[in-house]
């Protein structure tokens, strides 16, 4: 991104602000302009911010303002203040956070180290919504969604697959195309309908690997595999449900580590 873009997004930020400042309290405005922007990967991990007497310049806010907001994001995590450096973004609370889902992965080694893993697509298509989608949803039955199913590998091996439901009614845009479909589909919410993520209900259960959960990870389909399932939906501001997710993935090599902050 050159930086006339990047400016013009912070000015777009900025503006967007103004206009949202009275619908709840400022320094929560605030932060939620700096998580995103961190999100989003403009203030990615390392970056410095600007003194927090330019923040409120920029933000057009008190400066007692920001330093709230400021207290709140050290606390949980997800900037630090460093001698001489100043205020830098660690890259931690994507990981864990309720608020950034948007990198969401938690399987980790056994050891307890965070898999960096890698997302790819195997299909998607608009659909009529399942009885079980549409309870999950809270849709009518045959309500139109877009489905996705994704592979997430790491070190080139299948160790989780995704099961991806999204009511086209709340992104009518959503593509219909492997080619065209978003790979980080909350980015791809809050970047194209500003819907973010508020909570997520997961319900976890174990059970074997079917025919077609070995076929999708190339593994022997006459294997008897354990498999972790990861039903999950994921609720909006106004706490209705956006996406339902189901999540399988393997568990002879990973662990599932949830973090509250």
């Amino acid at each position: 991104m050159t930086d006339r873009a990047s400016t013009a997004e912070q000015l777009q930020d900025d503006a967007e602000l103004t206009d949202t400042l009275v619908k709840a309290p400022l320094h929560e405005q605030v932060k939620d302009r700096i998580m995103r922007r961190i999100i989003l990967g403009t203030w990615g991990e390392g970056f410095v911010l600007p003194p927090e007497t330019e923040l409120a310049k920029q933000f057009s806010v008190s400066y007692g303002t920001i330093r709230r907001a400021m207290a709140d994001l050290t606390a949980q995590g997800v900037i630090m203040r460093r001698r001489k450096t100043g205020t830098v973004v660690t890259g931690r609370t994507p990981h864990h956070s309720m608020s950034q889902f948007y990198r969401y992965y938690r399987l980790h080694s056994n050891e307890g180290q965070l898999m960096t893993s890698e997302t790819r697509l195997i299909d998607t298509c608009h659909r009529p919504a399942t009885a079980a989608e549409a309870q999950r949803l809270e849709i009518q039955v045959g309500a139109p969604v877009a489905f996705m199913l994704r592979e997430r590998l790491y070190q080139g091996r299948v160790v989780m697959i995704d099961r991806v439901t999204l009511p086209l009614s709340r992104a009518p845009d959503f593509p219909a195309d492997v080619k065209d479909a978003p790979v980080l589909l909350y980015k791809w919410l809050l970047q194209n309908h500003r819907l973010q993520i508020a909570a997520v209900r997961e319900r976890l259960a174990a059970r074997i690997a079917t025919a077609e959960d070995l076929r999708l990870m190339h593994l022997d389909l006459t294997e008897v595999r354990a498999l972790l399932d990861i039903d999950a939906v994921s609720y909006d501001s106004m706490n209705r449900p956006l996406v339902a997710m189901r999540h399988a993935a393997l568990t002879e090599d990973h662990c599932y580590i949830n973090e509250i902050r």
